[in-house]
């Protein structure tokens, strides 16, 4: 055993070592704002920090009751509330957003969202005065075409979540909802009714719109193009319907659904697209992706396993995952490639919504790629306050508006749960306080525009008050805080309830409850004297402490500073000699026929040349260099095509047969390659083997013959029964000069027939 002195003196070396690793970095802070990162030049006492939290904890109810004082002041009971203008968003009456619009249905939808929240935010009152008025006012037989995939998630989530907690309240604070009667649950019946016939397709996948009043419409039927998070994010919803109310079509449905977008996925590289046909199963758009089109179909992936406790979910999401960290992940970022050709980027930015993945990451148990990604994203939370949409690997904007999306506070949230570490309760300080200083107005929060000028959009959406301010708040919170502990239910991917008891009896072990989040000090804690078991199927057992955790993800971010510091433009002052040493330790030359566009470390370099990597018209990579414009001239630019050759190429026939198979290598599907290299690996051994084989029967004839070669023998009496070749011969010879001599005597009379005839003259 390690006796109390020497564990003393590995403290105190750690921590010598930890000030060393640190300081230099925190010096080159890159924004003032950063200065709370700096957590070992004096860690704040307990009390500081939970005298901040609960301060920020106020803040944060403060601002969601600003936001939705004013929705039900001046929108309700209509969708959304314009926060600039104060007046309400009303459907085919307010200007149209298009597309976008579909999220609203004339159903009180930003109410049904934040029902929960106010659960959580201890505002009891008013949660019983809500679910009053929506059954007051709401009905769903509206002639209006919504969004099949953002009614699930809000209307049918919201509406279930609200009913688990006005049961919970019913038991745990009676004589509270003693009126309820299930009626949030007879509404969610009956929107979710309405929305069946959309699953009424060949695959299964739903059609992406119905009408509420309608159904089905023809014109809603020629539109068969939907995404796989459209159709993969409806499994938790529908099943926990399907067991609330005792009718299993919802489950069967959503379950037939995941079915198929699981046997469609690409089978060499077991990535899916982001668009397919739900009559034909074809894919329309093949670009794999962890962001926009494909993120929460991953997400309930894992989280029906955790919900439901079948290992067919598992077992997806680790083909799915394993795949992405194959061919998506670079580092702390990601690419996006082509399902079918995952070695192919298929677009050079990343949105914000694969902000989700960290947290995702977390629950899988894999804590130091979560802890990465985290970091990577709030590095451009630090330069641009908030995620722009899109943004490029060099962490430019790419799309600038910022609608107050949850996934990054979201991530932060199960970061910290799953730590405890300080460092996550800043990352979340600096969110509140960017929230408050550059999005409210009048009458709620309202969406950034472009970050780059931080102008308004007059737009706030309903997961603003059901997610983002809900995350916030349990990030300032202790579960014991709360009038229900969070880490017994499931969080859908809009922040919505579902217990995790719906599939106990398939985990109970030794009796023990499920958690989502176990607290680090009972993970470390002997199996006798746990509390709970994981509801998640891996758990960091390697760290032991919240102590070492703590350090263990400080030296991760670290890392990725040093890292990133090479590669954005921090816009720091004179570099630090840690940095210049790392400026002198170049990477190895980058020879052209290595180059691959999908490779971030490839792109990093041609990025310190000056050369830009983009994609053309055609998206084919395109490589630009700007060092001649400082003189006047053009920029210089070089279009790739997808094999990574540049256009001119040598016209040898060896040269263009290597590039055929080069080509053909790098455009197939992986699976079948490997298959074709064994068939022509096995071909090539049997041809080898059959030349030998005769070489080596040509090789013992040979020998025999030497060895038992006969002298010849004179016989000049051959025998009266010669062999047929001997007679055969011996008649031709003889046939010959039979031939010969009627030859002669035939020209012996000739002439002298002439010579009589002259004679006769």
């Amino acid at each position: 055993m390690t006796g109390p002195s020497t564990f003393t003196a590995r403290r105190c070396i750690l921590s010598v070592l930890l000030i060393l690793v640190i300081v230099p970095v925190s010096t080159v802070s890159a924004d003032p704002v950063d200065g709370s990162q700096n957590q070992t030049a004096g860690e704040p006492s307990t009390e500081n920090v939970n005298s901040d939290r609960i301060r920020l904890k106020a803040k944060v109810k403060e601002m969601f009751m600003h936001g939705y004082g004013n929705y039900m002041k001046f929108a309700f009971p209509h969708d959304e509330i314009l926060p600039i203008a104060c007046t309400p968003r009303i459907r085919d009456v307010t200007v149209s957003r298009g597309d976008v619009d579909d999220i609203l249905g004339n159903f009180s939808l930003t109410l049904i969202d934040s029902l929960d929240t106010l659960v959580v935010l201890g505002e009891l009152d008013e949660f019983e005065s809500a679910i009053k008025k929506l059954v007051k006012y709401v009905r769903f037989d509206t002639d209006l075409a919504v969004s099949v995939f953002e009614t699930n998630i809000r209307v049918v989530g919201g509406l279930i979540s609200g009913h688990i907690l006005a049961k919970h309240l019913q038991d745990t604070q009676a004589p509270r909802l003693a009126w309820y009667n299930d009626e949030l649950l007879h509404m969610t019946v009956d929107i979710a009714d309405r929305l069946l016939p959309a699953f009424n397709t060949t695959s299964g996948l739903p059609h992406p719109r119905v009408n509420l009043k309608h159904g089905m419409q023809k014109r809603l039927k020629d539109q068969v193009d939907t995404c796989t998070a459209c159709g993969g994010t409806m499994i938790l919803e529908m099943a926990a319907l399907s067991r609330l109310s005792g009718n299993p079509i919802y489950e069967e449905k959503a379950r037939k659904a995941m079915d198929f977008l699981w046997a469609q996925r690409n089978h060499g590289s077991d990535l899916v697209g982001t668009v397919l046909n739900v009559e034909s199963g074809n894919w329309v758009r093949r670009e794999a992706s962890i962001g926009a089109g494909v993120d929460s179909y991953m997400e309930y992936s894992l989280k029906a396993y955790m919900l439901l406790g079948e290992d067919d979910f598992l077992y997806r999401f680790n083909k799915h995952y394993d795949a992405i960290v194959r061919y998506l992940s670079k580092g702390p970022m990601f690419v996006d490639v082509h399902m079918h050709r995952p070695n192919v980027a298929s677009r050079p930015y990343m949105d914000s919504l694969s902000a989700f993945w960290p947290g995702l990451q977390v629950l899988k148990g894999d804590l130091k790629s979560a802890i990465e990604v985290h970091e990577m994203l709030y590095h451009v939370v630090q330069k641009y306050k908030f995620l722009p949409e899109a943004f490029t690997h060099d962490f430019q904007i790419h799309w600038g508006q910022h609608p107050l999306r949850p996934e990054f506070i979201e991530s932060t949230y199960i970061l910290y749960r799953a730590t405890r570490d300080p460092h996550y309760l800043q990352v979340a300080e600096q969110m509140l306080e960017s929230i408050e200083k550059y999005t409210r107005v009048a009458c709620g929060f309202a969406g950034i525009k472009d970050l780059r000028t931080m102008e308004h959009e007059d737009q706030m959406d309903s997961f603003v008050l059901a997610e983002t301010f809900k995350y916030l708040y349990m990030i300032f919170s202790e579960p014991s805080e709360l009038p229900f502990d969070p880490d017994n239910y499931i969080l859908t991917t809009e922040a919505h309830f579902l217990p995790l008891t719906m599939g106990e009896p398939r985990f109970m072990v030794a009796g023990l409850p499920r958690r989502v989040v176990i607290d680090p000090d009972e993970v470390i804690g002997e199996e006798t004297t746990r509390k709970y078991t994981s509801a998640c199927p891996n758990v960091a057992s390697q760290l032991r402490t919240i102590d070492e955790l703590s350090h263990f993800g400080s030296t991760i971010r670290n890392s990725v500073k040093k890292l990133l510091s090479n590669v954005v433009d921090t816009n720091r002052g004179s570099p630090t000699p840690e940095e210049i040493e790392t400026c002198k330790k170049t990477s190895e030359r980058l020879r052209a026929w290595a180059f691959s566009a999908s490779n971030v470390d490839h792109v990093l370099q041609l990025k310190a040349m000056g050369i830009e990597v983009d994609l053309d018209g055609n998206d084919r990579i395109m490589l630009t260099h700007h060092g001649n414009t400082k003189h006047g001239g053009p920029p210089v630019t070089c279009i790739l095509d997808s094999s990574g050759n540049g256009e001119v190429y040598p016209h040898s026939d060896h040269f263009l047969a290597f590039r055929f198979f080069a080509q053909l290598w790098a455009t197939s599907n992986p699976a079948a390659m490997t298959g074709v290299t064994v068939i022509t690996v096995m071909f090539c051994l049997w041809m080898v083997l059959l030349v030998g084989g005769m070489a080596a029967v040509c090789l013992a004839s040979v020998a025999y013959r030497v060895i038992y070669k006969e002298p010849p023998q004179l016989n000049p009496n051959p025998p009266e029964h010669g062999s047929t070749s001997t007679s055969s011969r011996s008649s031709s010879a003889s046939s010959g000069s039979t031939k010969t001599a009627e030859t002669s005597s035939l020209r012996r009379r000739r002439a002298s027939v002439d010579s009589h005839e002259s004679d006769s003259e």
